[in-house]
């Protein structure tokens, strides 16, 4: 087993898959520190880092600050729980720090949210980072990446219980986009050393709890914790899943064979058949890939549904 690990934690996966669920159960752990949210501003500050000049000099970390607020504002005022969201202290108690460059800010503002919870290491699970994982990978070089995949048409099932926040209104829509998500994340996998890449499915976290949950233990080099698997008992303040509170539900999986119709297979399956394979998941109406017709009927029926319904956050 890896040990003294103390490298950034990132989980990521494809909208719906578990991503939250697996966040929930190793911050449980002793040693592990998570925000209760998705920071969303760690590409965005890494990818424009020179704009914001010295960083050693307390007036840019501020500036970084508030344009974390800005991206993230309810992530920095109510997910992390290990400080207080005070732009003044935090900046500085990071420029205390001695720290100059955009990747050590980022990693000292969760280091000080870790230290506030007792922890040794941080995570963050924000699932669009899977397409950033090159650039993390390079920026953190002591980073490690889980990614948990879930069936794809579980997934996409979920997706369209919540389609106006995740903006996928239909299975082909949703099916390239966890095409997309998991293809990107295993890409990685291929490229990384083994002691930085893990992914695992969803539903062996089901069926064989506490084996895949040592499994993910290993590979962060952390010594197993019953308090991963009993996580729902923990005084967690993440309150924003309530079907979280009681814990692993092992029937929630293969909901499509009830909920979709040989058509919506067909449909997903046509577009994330391989990628279906390629994870383990047997096809069931496996057919060719859809056709210039219906690829363009798709692409104006998502562009009509996503006028139809803006973002909430867009809605005024």
């Amino acid at each position: 087993m890896k040990t003294n690990s103390c490298g950034p934690i990132f989980v990521v996966g494809a909208p719906r898959s578990g991503t939250t669920l697996l966040q929930r159960m190793l911050r449980s752990h002793p040693q592990i520190s998570s925000p209760t949210g998705e920071s969303h501003f760690v590409v965005p500050l890494l990818t424009h880092a020179a704009t914001y000049g010295d960083l050693s000099a307390r007036e840019n970390v501020i500036a970084v600050l508030h344009d974390m607020h800005r991206i993230s504002a309810e992530f920095m005022e109510t997910d992390l729980h290990g400080v207080r969201f005070d732009i003044e202290a935090l900046a500085n108690a990071i420029h205390e720090r001695g720290v100059h460059t955009m990747p050590q800010v980022i990693d000292t503002l969760f280091r000080l949210n870790a230290e506030g919870e007792g922890k040794a290491r941080w995570l963050d699970k924000t699932p669009y980072y899977i397409h950033h994982i090159p650039l993390l990978a390079a920026i953190f070089p002591d980073a490690q990446f889980v990614q948990i995949i879930r069936d794809g048409r579980d997934a996409v099932l979920s997706m369209l219980e919540r389609n106006v926040d995740i903006r996928v209104f239909s299975f082909y829509q949703g099916a390239k986009l966890w095409k997309r998500y998991v293809d990107a994340g295993r890409m990685m996998g291929a490229i990384l050393p083994a002691e930085r890449y893990l992914e695992f499915r969803f539903e062996d976290m089901l069926n064989e709890q506490e084996e895949t949950l040592r499994r993910v233990c290993t590979f962060l080099g952390v010594e197993f914790s019953e308090h991963v698997i009993d996580f729902q008992k923990s005084r967690d303040p993440m309150n924003k899943t309530p079907l979280l509170r009681g814990g692993i539900k092992r029937d929630n999986q293969e909901k499509w064979r009830d909920h979709m119709t040989l058509g919506q297979l067909r449909t997903f399956e046509s577009v994330a058949g391989s990628t279906l394979t390629a994870c383990g998941y047997p096809l069931t109406a496996p057919g060719g890939k859809p056709g210039l017709f219906s690829r363009a009927y798709w692409s104006l029926h998502d562009q009509l549904m996503q006028r139809m319904n803006p973002h909430p956050r867009n809605a005024h």
